[in-house]
């Protein structure tokens, strides 16, 4: 009896397995030839992000979809690798794609305590993530399994491994633990820590769900299971465990793309890549190097915003810039603050905050990540007018007021206000106009409007040396004598209207030296020596240093910079003078490179003395040179002394109203020109000049 059933019971499992074996045989010649070619892994070229990047190759700004950065299997450090496999597949070196001892024991684990264990291998995951979708049926399952066997057969462990490590996503647009450690510790994946490389391990099973900067808490739970895995597989000592479950979980998300403040330059690369590669510059891992030293760049951006708040604060506080209705309960006032701050953003250093509370004594405000602060004494002196019973509700600082704060030079709350006013500045080598430092304007998120490419504005008084230099082709010395008394001109001479002008300070000081009068800027003698030389030899000789003549017409006032000119154009002429009379063109990228090394395209620019076409004689430069250098050391650019430089020359702009104030200066080795106005022309005010 009992052979009987034991022969049932053998013949029942035979059969069983004969069946299994049939199903598996037919499973596999069915879909075995339709699964895809395994030439995206052995060619893999993942979408890898347009980088734009400073001369000394620090990041400027990043372009695409997805953020990575490729690293070699070799170049991955040992803990981050024990990290994954504790982590994700502790028998991947073991295992030939599918690892039957997991799936036993996610099977007996699912059976006996109803919890869901995972039993995919690093394999079937680089399976999943290259060629699969993430349907949960059947059929995928049986072709994640022949696919990871397929690659198993086609690529080595460490090969596998390498791919596994640079595909995988990892939350923030993050691809790849390389990116990932940029992205939330700000550093190299070489110099992480094993608490670093354990929250990273992490990360793959849900990248949202273990998120650090989303979901803290959940993430150093699976951060501390991580650990716990490492150390149960013996790949960190009782030591480093404690050491690394001691250590906070800190990351510092990456809130800009770049090391530097440098967004317009990173849009200007964008836009020649885009013309130059289409689509394609986003994903095909292109750097482009560009001539900004990171140092020039964030001395530049910084004097740009503090000119501008400078110059706001000198002409006062406007006010609030909303009033929101706060409700008293507490959970709607949270509500209404997180509707409020979503029509507004954060400037660099200078944060939106809405008001609770309101005194001539101190003002509470809470910022948008719901810190509350406290602003008294000096904090308060700049808005001082605007609190109080008896200021206008318009203007007044009061519960549900819109406010922007910052930090004084010891760290304390002050209220500031975003200023209306736009500035630029840029700043180039002369010797064959390598852009140094570009800053567009104050602030990208506010205006990508570059203003250094694309404000076309009046240069007033800094176009002053372009006519002097003309009026030394002419005949004229520094020591030539001209008359500063009053002119008038009726529509014929000046081509629109009649006009009378004036210098700045309204006096008038008779005859004086052209030297004399540049350091003064002295508006009647350089009309006087336009009328001298002639509007129409004007024209034709400024287009010697770049400027385009339809936008200076020939008539008396382009003498006083009544025509338009772009700073980048303006900081090209002055280039002029700086590297003794050769026109350079400025340019911004050094040279393109592919994924693979392979450099696509570089500068080859024209060379001051060597291939750049000289236009002014070298004595007309040496001599322009020295005339603004006297501006500089005691006339209207008096102020750049403070730089504490003997070899500075230059020139300030005013136009009419102050509408726009430029100061232009350079030395052998650099030429910076500085831009201030309104989008909207309007008076600067009645004290504000270039060389404020």
């Amino acid at each position: 009896m009992l052979k009987r059933w034991l022969i049932y019971l053998a013949s029942v499992l035979f059969g069983l397995a004969l069946v299994g074996g049939l199903l598996v045989a037919f499973v596999f010649a069915v879909l075995y030839p339709t699964l895809p070619s395994l030439e995206t892994l052995t060619d893999y070229q993942p979408k890898i992000p347009l980088r734009v990047v400073s001369v000394e190759g620090d990041l400027l700004g990043e372009f695409g979809e997805e953020r990575r950065a490729i690293v070699k299997i070799k170049d991955v450090p040992e803990l981050m690798r024990q990290a994954i496999l504790a982590a994700e597949d502790e028998r991947f070196y073991q295992h030939g794609g599918v690892d039957y001892l997991s799936v036993m024991r996610a099977a007996l684990a699912n059976v006996t305590s109803g919890a869901q264990q995972g039993a995919g291998t690093i394999t079937m995951q680089v399976a999943r993530n290259f060629f699969l979708t993430r349907e949960r049926t059947l059929t995928r399952k049986m072709r994640e399994v022949l696919l990871a066997y397929k690659i198993e057969n086609s690529l080595s462990k460490d090969e596998i491994l390498e791919l596994y490590v640079n595909q995988i996503f990892l939350g923030q647009r993050a691809y790849g633990f390389a990116a990932a450690s940029q992205i939330y510790y700000g550093k190299p994946l070489t110099q992480i820590d094993i608490a670093e490389a354990a929250m990273l391990a992490g990360l793959p099973k849900a990248p949202s769900a273990f998120n650090p900067v989303a979901n803290p808490k959940r993430a150093r739970t699976r951060q501390l299971y991580v650990l716990r895995r490492m150390h149960e597989l013996r790949f960190i000592s009782d030591a480093q465990l404690k050491q690394a479950q001691d250590t906070p979980l800190v990351v510092h998300q990456t809130l800009r793309d770049s090391t530097a403040h440098a967004e317009f330059v990173a849009e200007m690369v964008r836009q020649a890549m885009f013309e130059a590669y289409g689509e394609e510059s986003y994903t095909r891992g292109l750097t482009v190097y560009t001539t900004i030293r990171k140092a020039d760049q964030e001395a530049a951006y910084v004097a740009v915003r503090r000119g501008v708040f400078d110059y706001d604060k000198r002409h006062g506080y406007r006010g609030p810039e909303a009033f929101v209705s706060l409700p008293s309960d507490p959970a709607e006032l949270d509500d209404a603050l997180d509707t409020a701050f979503q029509d507004t953003t954060d400037s660099d250093n200078v944060a939106a905050a809405i008001v609770l509370e309101a005194s001539p004594a101190e003002v509470k405000a809470v910022l948008s990540d719901g810190e509350e602060i406290s602003i008294v004494g000096d904090g308060l002196k700049f808005a001082a007018r605007a609190i109080g019973d008896k200021v206008p509700s318009t203007i007044r600082i009061r519960r549900g007021a819109m406010i922007r704060v910052g930090h004084d030079d010891k760290g304390r709350y002050q209220i500031v206000q975003m200023p209306l006013v736009e500035a630029a500045f840029v700043s180039v080598r002369p010797s064959d106009g390598m852009i140094y430092s570009l800053v567009g304007g104050f602030d990208f998120d506010r205006s990508k409007f570059n203003h250094v490419t694309q404000a076309l504005r009046q240069p007033g008084s800094s176009f002053k040396p372009f006519i002097y230099s003309a009026a030394l082709e002419k005949g004229f010395s520094p020591a030539t004598v001209v008359n500063d008394a009053p002119l008038y001109f009726d529509a014929a001479q000046t081509g629109s209207e009649a006009w009378e002008p004036k210098n700045y300070d309204g006096k008038y000081e008779g005859p004086m030296r052209l030297r004399s009068a540049l350091m003064r800027s002295k508006n009647l003698v350089t009309v006087r020596v336009m009328q001298a030389i002639g509007p129409q030899y004007a024209q034709d000789y400024i287009a010697r240093f770049g400027f385009d003549p339809k936008l200076h017409p020939a008539y008396l006032p382009m003498a006083l910079g009544s025509g338009a000119a772009t700073p980048l154009q303006m900081v090209g002429a002055y280039s002029v003078f700086a590297n003794g009379g050769y026109r350079i063109n400025p340019y911004l990228i050094l040279r393109v490179v592919d994924s693979r090394g392979n450099v696509l395209s570089k500068a080859e620019p024209a060379v001051a003395g060597e291939s750049a076409d000289r236009v002014i004689d070298p004595r007309n430069a040496f001599i322009m040179t020295t005339m603004m250098r006297d501006v500089v050391r005691g006339g209207t650019a008096a102020r750049a002394m403070q730089l504490g430089r003997q070899d500075l020359a230059g020139k300030t702009g005013t136009t009419n109203d102050n509408v726009d104030a430029w100061f232009c200066g350079f030395n052998a080795s650099m030429v910076g020109v500085a831009w201030i106005g309104y989008d909207q022309p309007k008076t600067l005010g009645t004290v504000e000049t270039g060389a404020l």
